[in-house]
C-alpha cells in the first residue's frame, strides 16, 4: 500500500524525503520554545508570549508577499533562500540572551517561514499529476507527523532545563534540518520554476494577483470553510484542548502528552489507509465529514470534564480518545485541502492560492488561542465545548455548500489517470 501511495516522479519523492528530515528537526524544538525562553533564558511569561505571538503575526503579514514572489520568480528561487534564512533564525535561538535578541531571532524565522509552506506546496503540486496529488499530500502529512513524533521523543530524552547546552543542541540540529530540503532543491534546477507568465495569460491585464484569487467563488467558499474549521479545530489544540484537559477534566500534564502521542500514532498508522479509501470520492463530502469528526472529538473531551471528577482513569481515557479521534479527522483534511486548492488554482497564480490557503492556519492561530481562555473560564468549560463543537458542524455545512460550485474533477469524483510524466514547463 505504501508503494501505491508514492508519487511517480523521483523529484516528488526526494521532496518528501526533505519534508521528513526537516520535520524531525522541527519535532526536536516544537514543544519547548516557551519553556526555553522562560525557564532557561529567564524571560517573563508575558514577554515570551509576545515573542511567540510576534513570530506568528509577522509570518502571517508576509505570507501574501511570499505568494506573489513565488508566482513571479518561481517557487524554487524563493523557497531555497527562505530555508537558509529560517535555518539562521532557528540557530540564533540558541544564542538569545535577552528579549531583544529573542525578537530578532523570531523576526528572522518569520521572514524565512513566510513562504516555505506555500512554496513547497506549489513545487509538490507542479511535480505531481492531478490523479495522484491528493494521496501525495496525504503522504507528506504522514511523514511530517512521523518526523515531528521522532524528533519530539528524541528531545524529550535530551533536554534538561538545568543544562543550557541541551537546548542549544536541539536548536542547532533543528537549524541544520532545514538545510536538507534546501540541498535537495538545489540538486533539482528544473523543479520549481515559474509555471506561467501572467502577461501571456492575461491575468495581469484583468487585475491579476490576489483580486483574481478572491474572485474565485469556489475558492472563497473553501477559505471560509477553512477559517471556521481551523479556528474551532486546529487552533484549539495548543491552548483550548490543553487548558480544558488540565483545568476542567483535571488530568495531569503527562496525560496530555499521552494524548498528543495518540494523535500522532493515529495519523501515522491510518493516513495511507484513509487516502487510499478516499480516492474517487467527493472532496467536499470528505471535508464535511472532517467537521463532524472534529465535533465528535470535542464532545468526547467534554465528557472528560463530566466524568473526570469521579474517575481519573475515565477522564484520562476521554482526553486521549479525543486526541486520537481528532487525528483521524486530520488524515482526511490533510490530503483534501491542498489537493482542492491546487485543483482550483491556475498555474500563473498557484503560489498565491497556496499562500492564501496557508494563511488560513495563521489567522485561526491568532483567533483560537485568544478566545479559548475566556470561553473555558466561563461556564466551567461548557461554553467552550459548545462553541467549538458548533463551529465544526457549521464548517461541515459550508463544505456541503461547496459541492455544487465544483466540477466533478475538482471535487475528486473523477480520478484522473496520468500515463506520461512530462517535466514541468521551464518558464524563466
Amino acid at each position: 500500500m505504501l508503494r501505491l501511495a508514492l508519487p511517480r516522479r523521483p523529484e516528488a519523492r526526494r521532496i518528501l524525503v526533505g519534508t521528513f528530515l526537516s520535520a524531525v528537526g522541527r519535532g526536536l524544538t516544537l514543544p519547548f520554545l516557551f519553556i526555553y525562553l522562560t525557564d532557561v533564558r529567564g524571560l517573563s511569561d508575558a514577554r515570551a508570549g509576545l515573542v511567540i505571538g510576534w513570530y506568528g503575526a509577522v509570518t502571517l503579514a508576509l505570507s501574501p508577499l511570499g505568494g506573489t514572489l513565488i508566482d513571479r520568480f518561481g517557487a524554487r528561487r524563493i523557497v531555497v533562500p527562505c530555508l537558509f534564512i529560517e535555518a539562521a533564525g532557528v540557530a540564533s535561538l540558541a544564542l538569545v540572551d535577552s528579549t531583544a535578541s529573542a525578537f530578532g531571532a523570531a523576526s528572522l524565522m518569520a521572514l524565512g517561514g513566510s513562504a516555505i509552506w506555500s512554496g513547497q506546496a506549489t513545487i509538490l503540486a507542479s511535480v505531481t499529476g492531478e490523479g495522484e496529488r491528493q494521496r501525495v499530500f496525504g503522504l507528506q502529512f504522514a511523514l511530517l507527523n512521523l518526523g515531528i513524533g521522532v524528533g519530539g521523543l528524541t528531545s524529550g530524552a535530551i533536554v534538561d532545563t538545568a543544562r543550557l547546552v541541551t537546548f542549544q543542541a536541539i536548536y542547532v540540529i533543528d537549524a541544520l534540518s532545514y538545510l536538507a530540503p534546501a540541498v535537495i532543491l538545489l540538486t533539482m534546477p528544473a523543479v520549481g520554476r515559474r509555471l506561467a507568465d501572467p502577461a501571456e495569460t492575461g491575468v495581469a491585464k484583468s487585475g491579476g494577483g490576489y483580486l483574481t484569487v478572491l474572485r474565485d467563488r469556489p475558492f472563497r467558499r473553501l477559505v471560509i470553510f477553512g477559517l471556521v474549521l481551523t479556528t474551532c479545530g486546529y487552533a484549539q489544540i495548543e491552548v483550548g484542548f490543553t487548558a480544558y484537559a488540565v483545568r476542567v477534566a483535571e488530568v495531569t500534564p503527562r496525560v496530555v502528552a499521552w494524548a498528543l502521542a495518540a494523535n500522532t500514532v493515529m495519523i501515522v498508522l491510518s493516513q495511507l489507509v484513509v487516502i487510499r479509501r478516499m480516492e474517487g470520492r467527493s472532496r467536499s463530502g470528505a471535508l464535511a465529514v472532517v467537521g463532524v469528526v472534529f465535533a465528535t472529538a470535542w464532545l468526547v473531551l467534554g465528557a472528560a470534564g463530566l466524568v473526570g471528577a469521579g474517575s481519573a482513569f475515565a477522564g484520562a481515557l476521554c482526553v486521549v480518545a479525543c486526541a486520537a479521534i481528532f487525528g483521524f479527522g486530520e488524515t482526511m483534511l490533510s490530503p483534501v485541502m491542498p489537493a482542492l486548492t491546487n485543483a482550483l488554482a491556475t498555474d500563473e497564480l498557484r503560489g498565491r492560492y497556496n499562500a492564501m490557503s496557508s494563511m488560513i492556519f495563521g489567522i485561526s492561530g491568532v483567533i483560537g488561542p485568544v478566545t479559548a481562555g475566556p470561553l473555558i473560564g466561563a461556564g466551567g468549560g461548557a461554553i467552550w465545548v459548545g462553541v467549538v463543537t458548533g463551529g465544526c458542524l457549521l464548517a461541515s455545512l459550508l463544505a456541503l455548500s461547496l459541492r455544487p460550485l465544483l466540477s466533478a474533477a475538482q471535487d475528486g469524483r473523477i480520478v484522473v489517470r496520468e500515463t506520461v510524466d512530462e517535466p514541468e514547463p521551464a518558464h524563466r
